[in-house]
């Protein structure tokens, strides 16, 4: 047989191997699509807004500027106006700030869901190890995420040089232009490229989530023997199980014995099966029930204990074979009361002649 360690993993992984991952943080997600989320939130958020946020914050550094020479004499009102400034400032990002935010934590949290795990965070001797380092520089994974970012930044440059090149044209008269008039159009150019670019990455957003959800799924994967080993932990040894599987059939085979001399009447096959019934008008039994039943050796062993308790033993084939379908403790059905009700008759009528 060949070495474990050098089978291949053909198996995908287990419920357990992938909670086990989840629980140390591994998970499949794409930084891209992170990324792209809070990109375009931003753009929309400007697109909107980027008037009134642009007013002002022109208002603002106008006010603030035009306060300093009245303030230079007083370091303590130099200080009171740092503090408002920032305060201000902050008022006006604010908004901007709490929308990225919540569209970075939803773009992270519908990839993964919630994930509590403090694994990543936990020093590791292999994080600062110099010769691990460079293995992971030299890796495969590292080759392909360098070819991605140029990939990348090939598309987006290309997406930007595409748009710049359309819109060439407008932009050599701008020497004659206004001001306001240059502004407006260099806007509205960048935003065409921004818009632009943003559709490029967002594709290959979504082609890398597709690329890291199948490498994550690969990583994954288990040997025949991992699999074999991890059945062994969860649900334990087959070995094990069988022998307790064998001393829980023991167990109820001797209760059900037990019960045995509790038997109205044993009715048999007469060899091959034994099915041993009660009935007992005191318990408001609505039918008589199986108390023991069994077939070769455990039938036997029903009869032996029946006749040494004086149990009678009745011979009714296709009673016997019908009843033996039964569970223990299940009722007589409907169909079989006519025969039993003889049986039972006949047992009772041995009973009053002795």
């Amino acid at each position: 047989m060949a070495d474990e360690s050098f089978q291949d993993k053909t198996e995908p992984a287990t419920p357990k191997k992938k909670e086990d991952a989840r629980k140390k943080g591994q998970v499949a997600r794409s930084k891209e699509l992170s990324s792209i989320a809070v990109l375009t939130a931003g753009v929309i958020y400007l697109y909107f807004s980027a008037k009134g946020l642009t007013f002002n914050l022109a208002e603002f550094i106008r006010e603030t500027f035009s306060r300093i020479p009245s303030l230079c004499a007083s370091d303590h009102k130099m200080l009171s106006l740092f503090i408002e400034s920032v305060e201000r400032f902050l008022y006006l990002i604010l908004p901007i700030m709490i929308v990225l935010s919540v569209v970075a934590l939803l773009a992270n949290y519908l990839q993964t869901g919630i994930i509590w795990s403090v694994d990543p965070l936990t020093p590791k001797a292999s994080k600062i190890n110099p010769l691990s380092g460079l293995k992971r520089m030299v890796s495969k994974r590292s080759f392909v995420e360098l070819a991605k970012s140029i990939f990348k930044i090939l598309i987006v440059g290309w997406a930007a040089f595409s748009t710049l090149k359309s819109e060439f044209i407008h932009i050599m008269p701008l020497m004659q232009q206004e001001q306001i008039q240059i502004i407006s159009l260099l806007a509205d150019i960048s935003f065409k490229v921004t818009v632009k670019c943003c559709w490029v990455i967002a594709i290959l957003a979504i082609l890398d989530y597709i690329y890291q959800k199948w490498e994550f799924t690969e990583n994954l994967k288990m040997t025949k023997q991992e699999v074999k080993d991890e059945n062994k932990q969860t649900e334990g040894d087959p070995l094990v199980k069988s022998r307790i599987r064998s001393i829980q059939r023991e167990m109820a085979r001797r209760r059900m014995m037990e019960e045995v001399p509790k038997a109205d009447v044993v009715i048999t096959n007469p060899t091959h099966l034994a099915v041993a019934l009660r009935y007992d008008s005191k318990e408001k039994m609505s039918a008589p029930i199986i108390v023991a039943k069994g077939a070769n050796k455990v039938a036997e062993r029903i009869r032996n204990v029946a006749e040494a308790h004086h149990i009678p033993l009745v011979e009714n084939k296709p009673l016997a074979q019908n009843l033996y379908k039964l569970d223990l403790g299940e009722e007589v059905p409907p169909q079989f009361y006519q025969a039993v009700a003889e049986i039972l008759a006949y047992v009772y009528g041995l009973k009053k002649d002795r």
